[in-house]
């Protein structure tokens, strides 16, 4: 299969489908100390501003519809 024929639907959907089987193997995924204050730092935006944002669904939704 080459990747490059793939729509952009088929690509999100191999993205999805190679997420979740991490996911399922239960791995581990080392972070930086950089990503690590990132993912810190919104955390606190999180609890400061306390808006949820857009749940997986939603956000599936908008990318696909960009396609």
């Amino acid at each position: 299969m080459e990747i490059q024929n793939l729509t952009v639907s088929e690509k999100i959907m191999l993205a999805e489908a190679l997420w979740d089987s991490l996911v399922e193997e239960d791995s581990c995924i080392d972070l930086t100390d950089e990503q690590k204050k990132e993912l810190d730092r919104r955390l606190s935006a999180f609890e400061i501003d306390g808006e949820a944002g857009s749940d997986w669904t939603a956000v599936r939704a908008r990318i696909a519809a960009k396609s």
